[in-house]
C-alpha cells in the first residue's frame, strides 16, 4: 500500500529529493558535534538558506521561493527524517517567526527582515514563555514602556528555542499593564548591539541536545518604536492566536514524520535481529506491535494532510490544529516507547537513533501549548 500526501506536487518531489540527499551527505555527519556543543553552527543555517529551505513560503519580492505552507511542511518532514537535530530550530524559524513577519509586518519591516531570514543571515526566535507563566499567555510580566521613539523592555523569558543564536527575536510584552489580553504587544528585538538585552544559560535538557534553549533577560533594553509588529499596540494576543494554529500544525508535522521514521527503523531492526533462531519480527508480539503502530501512523498522516490542506487555503482553525498537535504527539511518545522496547538493550544506547528519538519526543507534548491545554481548547468547542 502506497500513500501519497494530497498536498505533494511534482515540484516538491524534485526539491525534496535534492534536499534529502544534501542533508544526508553534507549536514547529517555534523549532527554528533552539534549534540555535544548543544548548538547548531551558523554555517548550517546558511547552507539551508542556499538550498531554499528557509522560509520557502516567503514571497519572491522578499527573497523567498513564493511557495505555500506545503513547502514549510515538506522541509520539516525532511529534516525530521534525515536530520532531526535541525527540525525544531528550523520549524521555529520557518513556521513561527517568518509567519508573524509575513502576516503582520509592514512593507518596510518585511523588506528589513524577510530576506535575512530566507538566507540564514538572520536566525529567528520567539520569546513568549516566562519562568512563572508557562502556557498562560495572559500572565505575562515582561513590560514594554514607550519612551520617545523607543520601547524600554524589562523582564525575562525562558525555554526559548534558538535563544543563544537568534538575531531577530519576537518578544511578547505588556505595553499596557492595566489591560488583560488587550495590553499585550509584540516587539521585534534585533539582538546585535541591543543594550540591556542579554542571553542567559543554554539550558541543559534531557533531549533535543543540538537545539539551543535559553533564558533571555531584558534590563532596560531599547527597541525602536518602528519595531512594533502591527500598526498599533495591544494586538499581540490576537496575533499570537492567529499564528498558533500553524505553530501547532508544524509540531504535528514533525510528530508524524518521527512516528513513520521510528516504525521504519524498528521494522528494519526486527527483520535483522534474531532471537531463538529466528528474526524477532516473526514473533507475534513484535509483528502486532508494529502493525498497530503502522495503522496509527497512517491515520495520523491522513488527518495531518487534511490539516495541511486547510493551512494552505488559510482555513486552519484552532480546534483542528489542537487535535492534530495533541493526538500526534501523544502517539509519537507511545511509538517511541514501544519501538525502543523492541530494540531491547540496544535501544537504550545513545548511539542508536531510536534512543535519541525517545528522549527528543517527550517535549512535543509540552511546547506549543501543553497537550492538556489542547484538550481544554477542544473541549470548549463541544
Amino acid at each position: 500500500m502506497t500513500y501519497r500526501s494530497s498536498w505533494m506536487t511534482g515540484e516538491l518531489d524534485i526539491f525534496r529529493e535534492t534536499f534529502r540527499r544534501y542533508l544526508s551527505t553534507n549536514l547529517s555527519p555534523r549532527a554528533g558535534r552539534w549534540r555535544a556543543d548543544k548548538m547548531i553552527d551558523r554555517n548550517a543555517w546558511l547552507a539551508l538558506g542556499e538550498m531554499g529551505a528557509l522560509c520557502p513560503d516567503v514571497p519572491e519580492e522578499y527573497g523567498g521561493l513564493g511557495g505555500t505552507f506545503a513547502h514549510v511542511a515538506a522541509v520539516i518532514e525532511d529534516l525530521e527524517y534525515e536530520l532531526p537535530e535541525m527540525a525544531l530550530p528550523v520549524a521555529v524559524h520557518n513556521a513561527i517567526v517568518a509567519q508573524y513577519v509575513m502576516h503582520f509586518g509592514s512593507h518596510e519591516q518585511k523588506q528589513r527582515w524577510l530576506p535575512g531570514l530566507v538566507t540564514g543571515q538572520l536566525i529567528g526566535a520567539i520569546a513568549m514563555t516566562e519562568p512563572a507563566g508557562g502556557s498562560d499567555l495572559r500572565a505575562l510580566r515582561t513590560r514594554a514602556s514607550r519612551k520617545g521613539n523607543a520601547y524600554v523592555l524589562n523582564g525575562s523569558k525562558t525555554f526559548i528555542t534558538n535563544g543563544q543564536v537568534a538575531d531577530l527575536i519576537i518578544v511578547a510584552a505588556k505595553t499596557d499593564p492595566d489591560q488583560d489580553t488587550k495590553g499585550i504587544s509584540l516587539l521585534m528585538l534585533e539582538s546585535k548591539g541591543s543594550g540591556g538585552f542579554r542571553r542567559g544559560r543554554n539550558l541543559d535538557k534531557i533531549g533535543m541536545h543540538a537545539s539551543d534553549t535559553s533564558e533571555l533577560f531584558f534590563d532596560n533594553a531599547f527597541v525602536p518604536a518602528e519595531n512594533l509588529l502591527g500598526s498599533e499596540e495591544g494586538r499581540g494576543f490576537y496575533q499570537m492566536m492567529e499564528i498558533l494554529p500553524k505553530e501547532r500544525l508544524a509540531i504535528a508535522v514533525s510528530a508524524v514524520a518521527s512516528i513513520e521514521r521510528m516504525i521504519q527503523l524498528t521494522t528494519d531492526y526486527a527483520k535483522d535481529r534474531k532471537a531463538f533462531g529466528k528474526p524477532i519480527l516473526e514473533f507475534q508480539n513484535t509483528a502486532f506491535v508494529l502493525a498497530e503502530r503502522k495503522s496509527e501512523a497512517l491515520i495520523a498522516r491522513v488527518f495531518l494532510d487534511w490539516c495541511v490542506e486547510r493551512a494552505i487555503k488559510g482555513e486552519l482553525d484552532q480546534v483542528s490544529a489542537s487535535i492534530a498537535k495533541y493526538w500526534t504527539t501523544d502517539k509519537q511518545c507511545e511509538t517511541a516507547d514501544e519501538c525502543l522496547q523492541l530494540h531491547g538493550g540496544y535501544g537504550y544506547m545513545n548511539e542508536f537513533e531510536i534512543g535519541r528519538r525517545y528522549l527528543d519526543a517527550r517535549i512535543q507534548r509540552i511546547y506549543g501549548g501543553t497537550n492538556e491545554i489542547m484538550k481544554l481548547l477542544i473541549a470548549r468547542s463541544l
